[in-house]
């Protein structure tokens, strides 16, 4: 049996990675000139974690970065609104673990057969009968999996009436800071702006901002300084040690829900299927479930019975992660002076319990859910 992958992210290398295993042929068409990822750090909660044991490849990611779960959300002056009980999170849901968004896809690449791996290739159009044209020529499989990101050509060639992108009102930037001390990750909420920073293995830090703009704005790292200045250590000190050009922008989308994940020979995972706010840290995670659960699928049901089985597994669970993810940031971007300080009042209040109530759909998915065959023994 034969695949094709278009687009060599961490959901596309991870599909090719779950087939590969289970004895198909795979080519990964992958715009870029090399497969690797641009951007900055990134979390691996719980949930994605047990996808990539099914992959054989967790213990390796818990080895090489791993981390706590997230301290808490504080105000501009550094009081805490929420309170994490990081030793509890644990016990409960598993390990973290924090890498280089590159590292990952450095970990998956490796999993792939080199020769399958097809950089420079850029897909024009793919038909549900598992035809897919792209800069090369036209190829044909058994089954073609659309891991193109929230642009996905897949989802425009399978469903052109579909809404595409939608922004979500505030833009974000990205980058890692040179090695300094930080007790823990935190998030800091102001007035229609947040500030993120997670601590890396190796001592460096993940930073992340998040503020109300209008589309397509572009502020460099000398804005940001000025606008985060009077919040509290150590926001101004993470972005004084930030290279100018190593700071990211991109304006947050999301896409619309789909009725259907799969047409024909061909299905949507990741960003192509359900792109997210960043809110919960879930894109990635949720981009592996679908990479091991689509491939399980496939293989202990057939192509067509497979993907329906792999649209009923998924679609529910990720379009919920979506809106989920939508409100756990809302109120983070509220600009009302009297809302923001209700807000901050409130928060320290809730009952420590709502965290891992609002937390434990995301973080207590495992292989095999919904009806399918175990993943983690299909190998």
């Amino acid at each position: 049996m034969k695949a094709i992958i278009v687009g060599g992210g961490i959901g596309g290398l991870a599909a090719a990675v779950a087939l590969h295993r289970r004895g198909w042929q795979v080519d990964v068409l992958e715009r870029a000139a090399e497969f690797t990822e641009v951007g900055a750090g990134l979390t691996v909660q719980p949930n994605g974690l047990r996808a990539l044991d099914v992959l054989g490849l967790g213990d390796r990611l818990r080895a090489g970065g791993p981390a706590d779960p997230p301290a808490g959300i504080r105000s501009r002056k550094g009081d805490w609104l929420i309170r994490n009980d990081i030793d509890g999170l644990r016990r409960r849901f598993g390990p973290w673990a924090t890498v280089h968004r590159a590292d990952l896809v450095d970990l998956l690449r490796a999993a792939v057969p080199p020769e399958a791996l097809r950089p420079g290739i850029e897909v024009h159009h793919v038909k549900p009968d598992g035809t897919v044209h792209h800069s090369g020529g036209a190829s044909t499989a058994d089954l073609v999996v659309g891991a193109d990101g929230v642009h996905s050509v897949t989802r425009r060639s399978l469903w052109p009436h579909a809404a595409g992108p939608r922004y979500v009102g505030y833009t974000a930037w990205r980058f890692i800071a040179p090695p300094q001390p930080v007790e823990g990750s935190a998030e800091t909420w102001g007035r229609g702006e947040r500030f993120g920073y997670v601590p890396m293995p190796d001592g460096r830090v993940y930073c992340y901002a998040m503020a109300n703009a209008p589309a397509g704005s572009r502020l460099g790292p000398a804005s940001l300084r000025r606008r985060f200045a009077g919040w509290h250590h150590p926001v101004p000190a993470l972005l004084d040690s930030a290279q100018a050009e190593a700071v990211l922008q991109h304006d947050v989308c999301e896409l619309p829900a789909l009725p259907t994940y799969v047409s024909g020979n061909a299905a949507v995972l990741g960003d192509a299927a359900h792109a997210m706010t960043p809110n919960l840290g879930q894109g990635a995670c949720q981009a592996l479930e679908d990479a091991v659960t689509l491939a399980h699928a496939v293989d202990a049901l057939g192509v067509r019975r497979g993907l329906q089985a792999y649209d009923r597994a998924r679609r529910p669970r990720t379009q919920l992660i979506v809106r989920r993810s939508r409100q756990a940031g809302a109120a983070a971007h509220w600009t009302s002076a009297p809302l923001t300080t209700l807000r901050d009042a409130v928060l320290p209040l809730l009952p420590d319990a709502l965290l891992g109530r609002s937390l434990a759909p995301a973080y207590t998915w495992t292989p095999g859910e919904k009806g399918l065959p175990c993943a983690s023994h299909a190998s």
